[in-house]
């Protein structure tokens, strides 16, 4: 072992690795700040879960922000772009995959998408969307 370098060690086939050698506290700390806020959306405010009725809210302008897992197919995901760049609404892509977004929702389901009509108590709008 040298100090300055990264120290690998396996023992009985796990690594073991030090403090520094994790995720950056910036990304796990910006994911988890996203789901507190979703979860406040979830209690107090309004939304629709999935493809069909985010592209509804998306059309009668009702969305005020939508939020897209990161496994979702390229062609709905650039539909719902289309559609939310002509409503005027800002699009977050969750770092997560459908299961995450679904238990960030508090629901025992796969969410692709979500559609944000009013956050209620939640300040999720103005922290997705800095000039609004």
């Amino acid at each position: 072992y040298t100090p300055g370098k990264k120290a690998v060690l396996i023992l009985g086939g796990y690594r073991l690795r030090r403090e520094s050698d994790k995720m950056p506290k910036k990304a796990k700390g910006n994911s988890e700040s996203i789901n507190s806020r979703l979860a406040l959306v979830m209690k107090s405010g309004k939304y629709t879960l999935g493809y069909k009725s985010t592209l509804k809210t998306l059309r009668s302008g009702k969305s005020k922000l939508v939020i897209i897992c990161n496994n979702c197919p390229p062609l709905r995901k650039s539909e719902i772009e289309y559609y939310a760049m002509l409503a005027k609404t800002h699009v977050h892509h969750y770092t997560g995959n459908n299961v995450d977004l679904g238990t960030a929702c508090g629901k025992y389901f796969r969410v692709s998408s979500l559609s944000i009509t009013d956050p209620g108590d939640s300040d999720i709008i103005k922290t997705q969307d800095p000039q609004a």
